[in-house]
């Protein structure tokens, strides 16, 4: 089992807006999903809602990694970082994925992902490694995003980019499988995320730094956005609506934390249903979700992420 808590926590927000739109609250007498759940049109507008997670999600990150959370045996620094990354590579996947099933052109898509993502963080790693004196081979793994499988070069100021390596692994392998096979290609992504949950479960990895034991956290999301978009069988969306979020909840922070054995292998999944959740039905948690201080923290998220490490050195 992999026990590098060193690099647990890192977090790379997603910055997808999705075109604007309203859903209704769900109804108070039979619990039934909201527009959003109900509507067989493919397209999905831009939720309130996921703003208020990925603020949660940058927000238990940095209380991961500047905030003592308890004594240490009892681990709540790793809890919080894991948490806050398996919402936010659920984001990610949920997003991404969205977009593309609307929307299947790789070019455009992949030009987007690039400009949004790499001049900040080209940026900090110039910044990073220049303050800390690494040589060149330190800067080919960092500006080719493999320093998640080639870990002596990983260093103090980034640590946090694994994510953003299993992210740009992420974006370049579906664009391939939609190139490819078009957007129906993208009906194989829920089997890669069993596939790679499997081989979690065979090989005891609760949580790991490299892409092929990490990204089932974003297939999942790719998975809910296939759900919300009628690409699979509807008895999946009622599991999400008959599950309450709390009971999510509950799953998802159990599987965050080593005490939970097992559920760990289930993180990805927790975590998209607790999304899922708060997309179709409307209740008591979208109060906060929903509120313009998480909103706000949202809008920032990812420079938050990328430059956060400084703060500390």
């Amino acid at each position: 089992m992999n026990k590098d808590y060193a690099f647990i926590g890192s977090f790379r927000s997603a910055l997808v807006r999705m075109r604007k739109s309203s859903y209704q609250s769900a109804n108070a007498n039979n619990g039934q999903p909201n527009s959003i759940a109900n509507n067989d049109s493919n397209e999905l507008g831009h939720l309130d809602v996921l703003d208020g997670w990925r603020g949660i999600s940058i927000l238990s990150v940095l209380a991961c990694h500047f905030l003592p959370l308890g004594p240490k045996k009892l681990e709540f620094n790793s809890t919080a970082g894991l948490l806050g990354m398996s919402l936010f590579f659920t984001l990610s996947g949920f997003l991404i994925t969205s977009t593309l099933y609307r929307q299947p052109k790789v070019v455009p898509f992949l030009i987007r992902r690039c400009f949004r993502i790499l001049p900040l963080a080209y940026a900090y790693i110039t910044i990073a490694l220049l303050l800390l004196g690494k040589p060149w081979r330190f800067w080919l793994a960092h500006v080719f995003f493999t320093i998640n499988y080639q870990h002596q070069y990983i260093s103090e100021l980034t640590a946090h980019f694994w994510s953003i390596c299993v992210e740009m692994h992420f974006y370049f392998g579906i664009a391939a499988v939609v190139l490819l096979a078009g957007k129906n290609g993208l009906l194989v992504l829920p089997i890669l995320g069993i596939l790679v949950t499997a081989f979690r479960v065979w090989t005891g990895t609760y949580f790991s730094i490299v892409t092929h034991l990490r990204v089932d956290e974003i297939l999942a999301g790719a998975i809910l956005a296939l759900i919300m978009s009628n690409a699979l069988p509807r008895f999946l969306r009622d599991v999400l609506v008959r599950v309450p979020w709390f009971v999510w909840i509950l799953l998802l922070l159990l599987s965050c934390h080593r005490f939970g054995g097992p559920a760990n292998y289930l993180r990805p999944y927790f975590a998209a249903g607790l999304v899922g959740n708060t997309i179709c039905c409307r209740g008591s948690l979208h109060s906060l979700l929903e509120s313009r201080p998480l909103s706000y923290i949202a809008k920032f998220s990812y420079a938050l992420y990328i430059l956060h490490p400084i703060a500390a050195w």
